[in-house]
Formats: C-alpha cells, sequence, structure tokens
C-alpha cells in the first residue's frame, strides 16, 4: 500500500464508517494520546520500566498504527500530500545532514 492509498483508504472509511472526521484540534490531542501509548510500551520493552497488568493489552505495531492513522486524518484534513510532503522532507534531510551523521563521533562503532 502506498501512502496515497492509505490517505484514500482512511478518507473512505471515515466518510462510510467513521460519519465525519473530529476536527483538527481534537485530532492533533488524539495524535498526542497515540504517542503517548506508544511512548509508554517503548518505555517497559525497551526502557527501564516494567510492564503493568494494565500495560500488557497494548502491542506495538497496534499503537503504531494507530499514530498513522491519526497523522493520516490530519493530513486529509489539512490537504497535505503525504507522499509529496514525506519526498520533500527526505531531501531536506539529505541536503542537510549528508556529512552531518558521518562525521558524528558520536555515532562511531
Amino acid at each position: 500500500m502506498t501512502i496515497q492509498e492509505a490517505q484514500t483508504q482512511v478518507d473512505e472509511w471515515i466518510k462510510t464508517v467513521g460519519v465525519r472526521y473530529f476536527n483538527e484540534l481534537t485530532n492533533t490531542v488524539i495524535l498526542m494520546e497515540e504517542v503517548g501509548e506508544l511512548a509508554r510500551i517503548m518505555a517497559r520493552k525497551y526502557g527501564e520500566q516494567s510492564f503493568k497488568e494494565s500495560d500488557k493489552k497494548y502491542e506495538l505495531e497496534d499503537e503504531m498504527a494507530d499514530v498513522l492513522w491519526v497523522l493520516i486524518c490530519l493530513a486529509n484534513q489539512t490537504g497535505v500530500n503525504l507522499t509529496d510532503a514525506f519526498k520533500k522532507n527526505l531531501e531536506k534531510k539529505t541536503n542537510r545532514d549528508s556529512e552531518r551523521h558521518q562525521n558524528n563521533k558520536k555515532l562511531k562503532p
């Protein structure tokens, strides 16, 4: 599935199953909630925190998909083509960081 296909599928789902998009502010807050749930898993799986019984219902891939879903909703609502935006962002990072990371002593093995 391409990013554009994902944007189209989310839009179709919202219009048929979800009735309508939540407003942009609500979706921004939901995005922060979803990122928080993802962070909770990361802190427990890869960090020093231990899992509580209530944490076991969360799955890493599902939480990542939730973040992506809401981000796609926001893109659709605001007219952002994520394919174009990602290409531009990758080009920006490549131009800006072409030597920066190679010369970073902190990243050397």
